[in-house]
């Protein structure tokens, strides 16, 4: 199975729950704001990667999670990611594609905008920071549920 995370900026809400979904993050508790800087790409992602599949790791489903920063462009980059996929595969049946944009509140736009564009990440990190803590648990609940499928996916 191949699960990606989508969002504007692939830097706050994907790269959250990509590492929620590979348990580097905790799915029933806030973790410390530590604990989300440390991560490899939580405020890291440049625009440069934009449009670039970022692998993130495995789950224990041996699932491979990726995310995706797609700008507003939804509505061209999914498709052909779907597209893709089923032309090598046959089917798209093992491909899984989760927005979290539904999760991005106006501290993480703000944080994230000036820490990533405006390249002010002393001011804008600490924001996003903030604002994705405060979205934590929205965002474990989208893992929560693409983890359900997963499960009962394999086990049918």
């Amino acid at each position: 199975m191949l699960v990606i995370y989508h969002d504007v900026g692939g830097a706050h809400s994907t790269a959250v729950a990509a590492n929620i979904h590979i348990n580097k993050l905790p799915i029933d508790r806030v973790p410390k704001k530590e604990e989300l800087l440390k991560l490899k790409t939580f405020d890291k992602v440049d625009k440069g990667n934009m449009g670039h599949l970022i692998y993130i790791g495995e789950d224990e489903y041996k699932s491979k999670i990726y995310t995706i920063g797609r700008q507003y462009s939804a509505n061209l980059v999914i498709p052909a990611i779907e597209d893709m996929y089923t032309i090598l595969k046959k089917n798209n049946e093992e491909l899984m594609i989760i927005d979290t944009k539904p999760t991005v509140n106006i501290l993480m736009k703000i944080g994230g905008f000036t820490s990533r564009r405006l390249h002010l990440v002393s001011i804008g990190r600490p924001i996003v920071t903030y604002g994705s803590l405060k979205a934590y648990m929205e965002i474990a609940g989208i893992v929560r549920g693409v983890k359900n499928n997963l499960k009962e996916m394999i086990s049918n």
